[in-house]
């Protein structure tokens, strides 16, 4: 793992944003090596969950009652979700909150896989679909990079969106990504 990339986000002051009104959520948005190569981890929901069926996100969920602070919720969901332990993760920093089309308040945590790959997801059949596990050269790359809106029930979610083969990662996922490239890019 490249060390700007700690560096950046220990650096980094994320901005909150307070709504008590709205239901709060934390995603993990992990990276770990593999081959050589720094990827991140997305899932393809399942069609079977309640909200965002079918959708690309990062492993997170809604905050639950027991949860100690939000941290606590991005690691439990990452766990349950997809198997990673949080014990197995580094956190290396947190990005802006945002609010998504389903009125979410997210909070997004950077992490990163301390275990040696191959690590040994175990992805939930019922919340996930697919794994994704996408190459940081990739997303990285322009030609990736989609600025146009993606039609998503009656409205056009604005972008911006990045194609991964027959993915398109888009929404709060592809905003959050957003962020966090622009904040760890290499100068």
């Amino acid at each position: 793992m490249d060390d700007h990339i700690r560096t950046a986000m220990a650096a980094y002051e994320p901005k909150r944003i307070e709504r008590e009104e709205m239901e709060r959520a934390a995603v993990l948005i992990a990276l770990y090596d593999k081959d050589g190569v720094s990827h991140i981890l997305f899932q393809v929901r399942s069609e079977t969950v309640l909200h965002h069926k079918g959708q690309i996100s990062f492993p997170g969920g809604a905050e639950d009652p027991g949860d100690v602070d939000l941290l606590m919720t991005a690691l439990r969901e990452s766990e349950e979700e997809i198997g990673l332990v949080r014990e197995d993760v580094e956190v290396l920093g947190q990005l802006d909150d945002i609010v998504t089309i389903s009125d979410f308040l997210v909070t997004p945590y950077v992490g990163r896989v301390t275990r040696a790959a191959p690590y040994p997801f175990a992805p939930s059949g019922y919340e996930v679909a697919e794994l994704l596990e996408v190459p940081l050269p990739h997303l990285l790359d322009p030609a990736n990079l989609n600025r146009e809106p993606v039609a998503w029930r009656e409205v056009m979610a604005p972008p911006p969106s990045y194609s991964y083969g027959k993915h398109l990662i888009w929404g709060a996922t592809g905003r959050m990504l957003t962020q966090f490239l622009d904040v760890t890019r290499p100068e």
